[in-house]
């Protein structure tokens, strides 16, 4: 049987708590309940499947980085420092990032069925193209940035 990357994450957790390890037993802990709470939204609770779990850590990261930058800019680096370390310890659970080589490929081959003469009305049929082709290998603003760069726009 397969385990499952909420199970890993819990599984982690527990290692976390044995080892004393408190940066990293905060941020699964913090993680596990971001999942949580996302499973109850909705009519009735149910089963995050990995791809689902995959979404909440890439929020969870994106809220750390931009908590860094704001602390950073408010001089507060002792608490950026910490917002990036969770950060990274949330990255080593999700897939690797795309290179910026490899996502305009990626993106090039996503627009190959999108009509591109369209200019400002291709960008919805085109960031619908290009998020489903990088499927969580690449966050959403580089994407989209890379769809603006090669539409023209």
């Amino acid at each position: 049987m397969s385990t499952t990357l909420s199970s890993t994450l819990r599984d982690d957790m527990t290692a976390a708590l044995k080892a004393k390890d408190t940066v990293r037993l905060g941020t699964l802990r913090m993680a596990l309940a971001a999942i949580q709470v996302e499973s109850k939204a909705g009519t009735t609770e149910r089963e995050l499947d990995d791809d689902e779990v995959r979404k909440v850590l890439t929020r969870e990261v994106k809220k750390r980085r931009e908590a860094a930058e704001a602390f950073a800019a408010g001089g507060r680096s002792d608490r950026a420092d910490a917002e990036l370390a969770e950060a990274q310890i949330l990255e080593s659970y999700l897939p690797q990032q795309l290179s910026d080589d490899d996502l305009t490929a990626l993106v090039a081959r996503a627009l190959e069925g999108v009509d591109t003469s369209l200019g400002q009305k291709a960008m919805g049929p085109a960031m619908k193209a290009a998020n489903a082709a990088a499927a969580g290998q690449a966050e959403g603003s580089r994407v989209a940035a890379e769809v603006k760069k090669q539409l023209g726009l």
